[in-house]
């Protein structure tokens, strides 16, 4: 899982976020331990291993989405 996703700020013209870049990492972080959560419950039709995968790459996502806002928010470039 190499592939890069490019993810845009939605800023208005005055340059303010309009999504709260908190709440998108959260929902991406929580779903990923959901998942892990239905797992180790033994939830039929989770292969472990993917799901594993998957929670990395969603917590990996929600970090540069951290990033890109801080960069965001102080002026600066990601």
């Amino acid at each position: 899982m190499n592939r890069e996703v490019t993810l845009p700020l939605i800023v208005d013209d005055r340059g303010t976020l309009q999504v709260a870049a908190a709440d998108v990492s959260k929902l991406l972080r929580s779903l990923g331990g959901r998942w892990l959560h239905l797992v180790e419950a033994g939830a039929d039709g989770l292969d472990e291993d993917t799901v594993a995968a998957l929670t990395i790459e969603l917590a990996k996502l929600a970090d540069r989405i951290d990033v890109a806002c801080i960069a965001h928010s102080s002026g600066g470039a990601p």
